[in-house]
């Protein structure tokens, strides 16, 4: 049973899972810092408050319905999406357009045996069209 689980970790896909789920978490720890300290303070310059907890908030008996809570986190979502745009999905697409420039780049050479027989099929034809 051990054994097995050593051969399940040690296998690509379970340490790149792993790999990114570290990498996933300080990221997100980078981009709480930016929303919570840089940009909801910004918000809160312009609107008067740092999010949009309270914006509708209404009371039904002793419950405090915050609508403006979806509204803050959609918010949070969406400067995520986009800095995981930039700082990742950006990097990606260029590096592999990259790798596929420099692999057209370099297209195998052909082999003197092929090259000889398509010199010599082109004689054939030339001989049979004459």
């Amino acid at each position: 049973m051990l054994k097995g689980f050593k051969e399940f970790i040690s296998r690509g896909n379970a340490v790149d899972l792993a790999v990114g789920m570290v990498i996933g978490a300080a990221f997100t720890a980078v981009v709480t810092a930016l929303v919570e300290k840089f940009l909801n303070p910004l918000i809160g310059g312009l609107v008067g408050k740092p999010n949009f907890d309270s914006f509708l908030e209404f009371t039904v008996g002793t419950a405090t319905v915050q609508p403006g809570a979806i509204i803050t986190a959609l918010v949070n979502f969406l400067i995520v999406a986009f800095a995981l745009y930039l700082f990742v999905v950006m990097p990606m697409n260029a590096m592999n357009a990259r790798r596929k420039k420099e692999e057209a780049e370099e297209a195998p050479a052909v082999s003197e045996d092929v090259q000889l027989l398509s010199e010599i099929r082109d004689l054939l034809k030339a001989q049979s069209n004459n």
